[in-house]
């Protein structure tokens, strides 16, 4: 799913990922790892629904992106999973 939210004249791209996460402190490692990763604006982890929300930086390359989120992801918590 993509959605754009315009914010001051500019578009920010939002995807919703799919997630496999054992516990919520596990989601909310995978939510700082998110954050921190480049191209990321922000991330927030819903240990409940099993998602991932990601809004993009203006420019970043998505699936780029994304790869580096998961790899970053799996460093803090191994057996996460993000379907991409």
């Amino acid at each position: 799913m993509n959605v754009h939210i315009l914010n001051g004249g500019k578009r920010n791209m939002k995807k919703t990922y799919k997630i496999e996460v054992d516990c919520a402190n596990c989601a909310n490692k995978m939510e700082e790892a998110a954050k921190k990763t480049a191209g990321v604006k922000d991330a927030v982890v819903n240990f409940m629904t099993l998602k991932m929300i990601v809004e993009f930086e203006d420019g970043a390359d998505v699936k780029e992106t994304m790869a580096a989120v998961l790899k970053n992801c799996k460093a803090v918590e191994d057996d996460c999973e993000i379907y991409l």
